[in-house]
């Protein structure tokens, strides 16, 4: 393989200015997307990268079959309960999407989910929807509440811009209503004859609610943000009491609602907007339950009258020790959503009348999991619906009775092909951080592995936006485990898991500790026993993928090497430029380096494209796609391209980007994995496994 050479980029150079600061950028050119020689040369790092990457073929043939015999392929999940129906999504052996179904309810128990169920209704077949495309996915799948109309949106390309159609399901025809370049979500009215729904703006930004009454051709815009800051989304409350738009920025909410039974009717705000202050409104039925940082940085849950919204009362104070997500509210009963000591909980609060009782915390025996609401539609229900995964448990469903507390397992993600789940163990460690501070890792390795320094671990990261990495069961990872490879998470600052100093302590003028925790968490691997700089792989997609460029600058000889997919890696030129997607939105997160010299001068000292230096770097592989709307392709090759022409030493780096995908890389759930495959394949043989 040695003969082989990288295309190399041309060179155009281009002068830029900030604050006084002129420097040439050799790679300005590949920001033309359209360009028929950047297509060329992005077909020519992929042939370049499938040349270099040629003899895990049969390795890559291999994973891909392991995640395929370990799949139960033909399945269907629990059915939830809205109205007269049960729902559920159906997977076919051989077919890359799901169906979507539902079949009339007929009693209270939920159809069993290990065969047929007979008078099943496919509202959707993803496969027919999707036709010869090689992508494909859906915006929204939302039935009005009498259950007579379907209305979806699809994306044929991976740019996240949907056509929204409206299906008739007792006679199975598409009405002629069609609504191009809609975004996610949408909401009924109560009576089926009216649909919201949102669309985006030159930047991306979800900045329009628009009303459509079927047959009509003109629709009526019912709300704009003008502040480029904020975006919006719309949904309908749980007991269909009212239509709920939601505004918000990374740190200030407004929320607005209007008479699901009256489209047409008068909006009523919430609270106005204050800056800093975030909330989340749920429809209690007689009350509003409102989730806010206003007196918390952790954030309090209030009530608030229906007739005075903006009056709200404490019901439970906000916690240092743990961080109030969410609340589901029903009839009868009350759940949060709360996250304590680095884990997700569900706590059961009921209700007579105007009075909610004390939190009842669901508790579990394993040291490490993760709790998430599912589909829980029914307002009169008496049974709470919640997922159960840990990194040695497979996606759980149960039903939980909020009544006698009584828990009943509905179904677990089968793994089939023999694996003996009793041979995988998992730990929680903590790395200390430069700072002192104490950074959670979470661990999952086969119990024959030794803790003698030699073992193979692939680290993961993330740390941004507060969103957190919980652990997960995942089949593709065993290929890894039953390799006697250890998968890590790091659990950086910039995340969730701790609470919202965690988040706090991880962005704007503080970034850096996203990137010095995870280089600790890669340390801690090596002090503590488990292995070595070169035996660690680190892992990480989007803002992760900022992460990994990051680390790659600050600490090379802490990995051996890195997968870095969709990666940010360009974010200093992307938040300097308010006309890309999703820019100014950005500003919150990492500041605005056009108005505020200091948060230039950070940006510059951490990003990774920037600070690229003629230092050995280890095995690199970057991965993108083509018609990511979020971190455009050019960051990734632009970043390759650099690295190529001033790491010293040698230099292995690869770009691989995916012609027909969008930010969450293929769709179709095979090749899917044929994509994982190529990653884990690489990692293997970057760990010596190969």
């Amino acid at each position: 393989m040695s003969e082989l050479k990288p295309p190399v980029a041309a060179r155009k150079p281009i002068e830029r200015s900030h604050h006084g600061d002129v420097f040439v950028d050799d790679y300005e050119w590949l920001r033309d997307k359209t360009n028929v020689e950047v297509l060329d040369y992005l077909r020519a790092e992929n042939s370049y990268t499938e040349a270099r990457t040629e003899h895990l073929e049969s390795l890559r043939e291999a994973i891909f079959s392991e995640i395929s015999d370990r799949t139960l392929q033909t399945d269907l999940s629990v059915p939830a309960r809205s109205g007269g129906f049960w729902y559920y999504a159906r997977t076919i052996e051989g077919k890359q999407y799901a169906l979507s179904c539902r079949v009339k309810a007929t009693g209270d128990e939920p159809p069993a989910t290990d065969g047929e169920i007979d008078g099943e209704e496919v509202l959707l077949d993803g496969n027919e929807l999707a036709g010869d495309s090689e992508f494909f996915s859906l915006g929204t799948v939302d039935v009005s509440p009498d259950g007579r109309l379907l209305a979806y949106s699809v994306d044929l390309i991976g740019d996240e811009r949907f056509t929204l159609r409206i299906k008739n399901l007792d006679s199975g025809e598409l009405l002629p209503d069609e609504l191009p370049d809609v975004h996610y979500g949408s909401a009924w009215s109560t009576d089926g004859t009216t649909i919201f729904y949102t669309k985006v703006d030159d930047a991306w930004r979800p900045h329009q609610v628009w009303r459509h009454s079927l047959g009509q051709t003109e629709d009526v815009l019912v709300m704009e943000e003008p502040d480029e800051r904020f975006w919006v989304g719309v949904d309908l409350t749980r007991n269909e009491q009212a239509i709920q738009i939601s505004l918000g920025s990374k740190l200030t909410s407004e929320a607005w609602l209007l008479d699901a039974a009256d489209p047409t009717g008068e909006l009523v705000l919430v609270a106005r907007r204050r800056e800093g202050v975030e909330y989340d409104v749920e429809h209690a039925g007689d009350q509003l339950l409102i989730v806010h940082n206003a007196d918390a940085s952790n954030f309090s849950l209030a009530t608030a009258p229906l007739d005075s919204p903006g009056d709200w009362t404490t019901l439970i104070e906000g916690d240092e020790s743990s961080r109030l997500l969410g609340v589901d509210a029903f009839a009868d009963h009350v759940i949060l959503y709360r996250r304590r000591d680095a884990l997700t909980e569900l706590a059961i609060m009921r209700r007579e009348g105007g009075t909610f009782g004390s939190p009842e915390a669901l508790t579990f025996d394993e040291p490490i999991y993760t709790l998430s609401p599912s589909r829980n539609d029914e307002w009169h229900d008496t049974r709470y619906r919640f997922g159960y995964t840990s990194l040695v448990t497979p996606g759980t469903t149960y039903d939980v009775d909020v009544v006698t507390g009584e828990r009943r397992l509905l179904k677990q993600q089968p793994v089939l092909g023999g694996v003996d789940l009793s041979a995988y163990t998992q730990y929680r460690e903590w790395a200390t951080a430069p700072d002192g501070t104490q950074v959670p890792v979470s661990l999952v390795a086969r119990k024959d592995v030794a803790k003698d320094g030699n073992a193979p671990v692939v680290l993961y990261g993330y740390g941004s936006y507060e969103s957190s990495m919980d652990p997960w069961f995942s089949i593709p990872r065993l290929s890894l485990l039953d390799r006697g490879v250890v998968f890590a998470i790091a659990h950086v600052r910039g995340g969730g898991e701790l609470g919202r100093h965690w988040y706090d302590d991880g962005k704007m003028l503080t970034k850096r500790n996203t990137f010095t925790d995870f280089i600790a968490a890669a340390e801690h691997l090596v002090k503590s026993g488990w292995s070595r700089p070169e035996r660690i792989v680190a892992q990480g997609g989007s803002a992760g993928g900022l992460l990994m460029g990051a680390v790659a600058n600050l600490a090379p000889q802490a990995f051996g090497g890195i997968v870095a997919e969709v990666p940010f890696v360009d974010a200093l030129t992307t938040i300097l430029d308010p006309s890309l997607p999703l820019t100014v939105i950005e500003w919150e997160e990492w500041g605005n380096p056009l108005e505020d010299p200091e948060i230039y001068q950070y940006m510059k000292s951490y990003a990774p494209y920037e600070n690229i230096t003629a230092q050995q770097y280890p095995r690199i592989l970057a991965i993108t796609s083509l018609n990511d709307t979020r971190v455009f392709f050019v960051e990734p090759a632009k970043w390759v391209a650099k690295l190529r022409a001033t790491a010293s030493g040698d230099v292995n780096v690869l770009l691989k980007t995916e012609m027909d995908a969008g930010h969450g890389g293929r769709s179709g759930r095979y090749d899917a994995w044929r994509e994982v495959a190529f990653t884990l394949a690489w990692e293997l043989d970057t760990l010596g496994l190969a």
